[in-house]
């Protein structure tokens, strides 16, 4: 399944979404967007669709705005753009499967913010990234205000926000805002690798970790804590759970179902 400009497959109970307008390096189109939100939304509710991985053809993840329209966007435009793209990124960050972005070549503009709303990101050794909206006299747009102080730090964040400047992966990595570098042949194959595993897994207690991780920097020591208290007393009745004692009692690998 695929559109001109999302490329739709998928692998056991990966769901794999390919940026696809190599010739502008997978920069967004209202049509890519679209899309994007649409598979994200119904993969939530597909039991079938444990993990799903977002990449980009050809040389590069993503390089954000398409930078060819730019000049010529109205206001009303941009807003309605950034609306979309908004919608985007909470539906990434409230669908409960793990998502993992593999990044090769640049991670640009909107393009690098689209992956820091993954849950987890892997890239390729020489991959770089670049908040280069102050190129352009812009600011950042897709989230990137809100993900990357949280993982770096506010002083950080406007150094690569003020300099636009491309970062080096290794740099990212040290940071901690890579999960994982390598060799940039081997990307795919190692994406899937970690993908596969995590489809193995207590698909709903992931769902709940994310939940939990991702509100715990809004919230108090006090509400994580409650939140904790009634969420593990839910899942102490899924099968998962179940299984997963049995299974350390039998001494054997678990089989998780994700109920």
């Amino acid at each position: 399944m695929s559109g001109e400009h999302l490329l739709i497959g998928r692998e056991s109970g990966i769901l794999s979404l390919k940026l696809n307008r190599p010739e502008s390096l997978n920069a967004f189109s209202p049509e890519m967007i679209l899309g994007l939100t649409t598979a994200i939304k119904e993969a939530q509710t597909d039991e079938g669709v444990k993990v799903i991985v977002l990449s980009g053809s050809g040389r590069s993840f993503s390089a954000g705005g398409d930078v060819k329209g730019m000049g010529q966007a109205t206001p009303t435009h941009t807003y309605d753009h950034i609306g979309r793209l908004n919608d985007l990124i909470l539906t990434m960050r409230n669908t409960e499967k793990p998502i993992i972005a593999a990044v090769h070549g640049f991670a640009a503009g909107a393009g690098f913010n689209l992956a820091l709303a993954c849950d987890l990101i892997i890239a390729a050794e020489d991959s770089k990234f670049a908040l280069s909206f102050s190129k352009v006299g812009l600011i950042s747009d897709g989230g990137g205000s809100y993900f990357l102080p949280r993982l770096i730090g506010p002083h950080l964040a406007k150094q690569f926000f003020f300099s636009g400047e491309p970062v080096p992966a290794e740099r990212m990595y040290q940071l901690g805002v890579i999960n994982a570098l390598v060799p940039a042949e081997r990307l795919e194959e190692e994406t899937l690798k970690f993908a596969t595993k995590l489809s193995y897994g207590p698909g709903r207690a992931y769902g709940m970790m994310k939940k939990l991780v991702d509100h715990s920097f809004t919230a108090t020591l006090e509400e994580i804590l409650e939140q904790e208290r009634i969420t593990q007393t839910m899942m102490i009745a899924t099968d998962d759970h179940q299984e997963g004692v049995a299974a350390f009692k039998e001494k054997r690998n678990p089989v998780f179902t994700g109920k």
